[in-house]
């Protein structure tokens, strides 16, 4: 296939749990080790790019590879990998498969076929190309964000069911292996901070969720050149979410995934880290608050947040979401903002950078994690 044609995973394709992990020595050193080393767990479920090539036959004829991996976060999986290859204290997992498939940042449905017929019927109603607001039934999304045609529609309820049954039997070999060994990984680190506890020996296990936002939208010659709204803008480099307001404090009571002074710390540990020239460069929650995988994670903590005081044991998860354009460097936006169907070559420099930054971050931050302070 051409380059603007669309990545595929060749069919049958099935990963393992290890082709998912990445850590610093890997293939010298097992999983084991590497978790009893680390006490940061990097989720990367947007990662994924290539489509698996069983479901070629229900792609929309207009799906190029630029609207492919615009549809992703595709520009955090070399920096989580490079990340992972310097650092010894955090374990990364990647979903191999694109939101496309279904998106584990969102809860599953219970119902996945009553789900896609309420998005299609949405699609419909709008009209083709027209915004569209898929807001519960975005598991799996017929269009883009930027509501470019993603899937062709079904003309039937066979067809429909078809669809289904094929996005599930496929999941199940990347996307669903990816949430499985999420949910173990989570559970292992939690038990490891339990067992490294003891009087005045506190310790602390961080979920940190990594995606990236371009703050431009796609037009139809490809082009990812027009200026998101302002309210949906991320800021210079970061946003850090913790279900919170701009300070990471509570909502109307709701819970927070991350203790708001922690999350304060791990901002400022992130502009020291990035350099940043204006401190709004780094912002809580602003304009994302954080998605499925730290609200189930945040859930999780909370039921353990009794044995966890008597312990000390110090649970938390965020969401890192980047700016597109900083992940991507000025050369490599430049030419996604100019019309196109291929997508651009990582920055190996520019990945670098941002890793080393990233794993700086928490070196920063680390020690603030067991002993927070307002």
């Amino acid at each position: 296939m051409d380059a603007a044609s669309p990545l595929l995973i060749p069919a049958g394709t099935a990963y393992s749990a290890r082709d998912l992990t990445h850590y610093a020595g890997k293939g010298e050193v097992g999983l084991d080790e590497a978790i009893a080393r680390a006490d940061v767990l990097v989720t990367a479920p947007h990662a994924g790019a290539a489509i698996p090539e069983e479901l070629l036959p229900f792609l929309a004829p207009e799906f190029t590879r630029r609207l492919q991996f615009d549809f992703t976060d595709c520009s955090t999986s070399p920096v989580v990998r490079r990340w992972a290859e310097i650092d010894q204290r955090i374990v990364v997992v990647e979903n191999p498969h694109p939101r496309m498939i279904r998106d584990p940042n969102r809860e599953k449905p219970a119902d996945l076929a009553a789900t896609l017929r309420e998005a299609f019927a949405r699609v419909r109603a709008a009209g083709a190309w027209n915004r569209v607001d898929l807001s519960g039934v975005d598991a799996i999304r017929p269009v883009t964000f930027s509501f470019f045609p993603l899937l062709r529609v079904p003309q039937t309820d066979g067809e429909l069911e078809e669809l289904v049954e094929r996005f599930s039997a496929v999941a199940e070999r990347g996307l669903g292996v990816y949430e499985r060994t999420r949910d173990e990984l989570i559970e292992r680190f939690t038990e490891q901070a339990f067992a490294l506890a003891a009087p005045g020996a506190p310790t602390a296990f961080t979920m940190l969720a990594f995606h990236d936002t371009m703050n431009h939208t796609t037009t139809r010659d490809g082009a990812i050149s027009v200026d998101r709204a302002p309210e949906d803008r991320l800021p210079g480099v970061v946003a850090l979410s913790n279900r919170g307001d701009h300070r990471g404090e509570p909502i109307d009571g709701a819970p927070v995934t991350m203790r708001p002074e922690l999350l304060r710390r791990l901002a400022d540990a992130a502009r020291h880290a990035f350099d940043v020239a204006d401190p709004a460069e780094v912002a809580p929650n602003q304009p994302y608050l954080g998605s499925y995988e730290i609200i189930a994670a945040g859930r999780r903590f909370r039921e353990l947040d009794g044995r966890a005081d008597a312990a000390g044991v110090v649970l938390s998860a965020v969401q890192a979401e980047f700016r597109r354009e900083f992940l991507l460097g000025e050369a490599n936006t430049r030419t996604l903002m100019q019309p196109g169907t291929g997508w651009i070559e990582p920055d190996p420099d520019r990945v670098d950078s941002v890793a080393q930054a990233c794993k700086e971050m928490f070196d920063e931050v680390r020690p603030g994690l067991v002993t927070p302070t307002a």
